[in-house]
């Protein structure tokens, strides 16, 4: 039972700083955005990764050597592929707006991201003939109800505050948002690849719950690669962007700016951080339900966040209901989870 709620209850902390990190940076002033991202990814996929990894590895550099190339390729690939996801969320909001863009977004990627791994072991059909696969299913199901009911919530919000998309075309907005999610999936897909990372780990004597930290250093160098390739041609291709102009700002700005964008990238990684502490101690026969509780965690949080930045302050009531109704079933879908994590994997 203590290993259950300390899976919930570390899967929540790294929900929670998923959901917060956007808060420092955008604080960052008179900087493009590329500029601000970039640096707060040399921090959240470069870093950090690194230095957690070389304090917890006798020999760094034989560790990565040691390994598998295969199994760097895959994990490697998945993080450049979650990097195209996480690219490509800036179309999603132009063509659908905030709440639907990424609402859609959540939603496919908390399904796919769920449920192709264990289809990919072969587990697929013990979700439906065991006990605790039905009910961790119906936690996941009750978990996108969730997810819609708050995207609702933010769409009423968006048009009550007359905020909608830049160039709002439905057809082409979905689309993006099903692509933009089924990409931002790689990460859970390069976690699950790279799991004999983490066995290697463990034979070297690191604790189970710091175990899955050095797989970081690659699933995260993928998606560094896409981010930063991104916005280095942002940067060079723009005539209305330059990072020599940022980089020109005073330099009291540039420092607080810096800080701002460093400590975005470090809660960016903390979410997963915490997401490796709440895997390692949910049962192996459910570990699918690790993204699932981790999406439906930063929806949740993202709705709690955003009322208590005072998001909706000038939003009427409905919504505003509306939305503690989606946090509630999101609520209802983790304890589901939580029973299913408890009941025998036999029928």
């Amino acid at each position: 039972m203590n290993s259950i709620v300390g899976a919930i209850g570390w899967h929540m902390v790294g929900a929670a700083s998923a959901a917060s990190f956007y808060a420092p940076i955008g604080k960052v002033k008179q900087w493009s955005w590329e500029t601000t991202w970039a640096v707060a990814g040399i921090f959240s996929w470069v870093l950090l990764p690194i230095a957690v990894s070389a304090s917890l590895l006798p020999d760094f550099t034989a560790f990565y050597a040691g390994l598998d190339s295969n199994t760097v390729l895959k994990a490697f690939l998945f993080g450049c592929m979650w990097g195209v996801g996480n690219v490509s969320y800036g179309l999603t909001m132009r063509y659908l707006g905030m709440a639907l863009g990424i609402g859609i977004a959540i939603g496919t990627t908390l399904v796919v991201g769920t449920l192709i791994p264990p289809m990919m072991h072969g587990q697929f059909l013990s979700l439906f003939t065991t006990r605790s696969g039905m009910v961790t299913l119906a936690g996941g199901v009750v978990a996108l109800i969730g997810v819609a009911v708050v995207t609702y919530a933010g769409h009423q919000k968006e048009e009550q505050l007359g905020v909608g998309a830049e160039q709002f075309s439905l057809k082409k907005g979905v689309l993006l948002a099903i692509l933009c999610g089924i990409f931002s999936s790689g990460m859970s897909f390069a976690i699950d690849a790279a799991k004999p990372v983490e066995t290697a780990a463990l034979q070297l004597g690191v604790q189970p719950l710091y175990a899955a930290l050095p797989s970081y250093v690659i699933i995260m160098g993928g998606g560094a690669l896409v981010n930063f390739a991104y916005c280095i041609l942002r940067l060079a291709l723009k005539s209305d962007l330059s990072f020599r102009a940022d980089c020109s700002q005073p330099r009291s700005v540039n420092i607080r700016n810096a800080a701002m964008a460093a400590t975005g990238g470090t809660m960016w990684y903390l979410q997963f951080f915490f997401y490796a502490w709440g895997a390692a101690n949910v049962p192996q026969h459910v570990s699918y339900v690790n993204w699932m509780l981790h999406m439906s965690g930063y929806v949740l949080f993202g709705a709690l966040v955003g009322l208590a930045l005072g998001e909706w302050a000038k939003v009427g009531k409905r919504p505003i209901g509306i939305l503690w109704v989606g946090v509630l079933i999101i609520i209802l879908a983790t304890n589901l989870v939580s029973v299913g994590m408890q009941v025998d994997i036999e029928p």
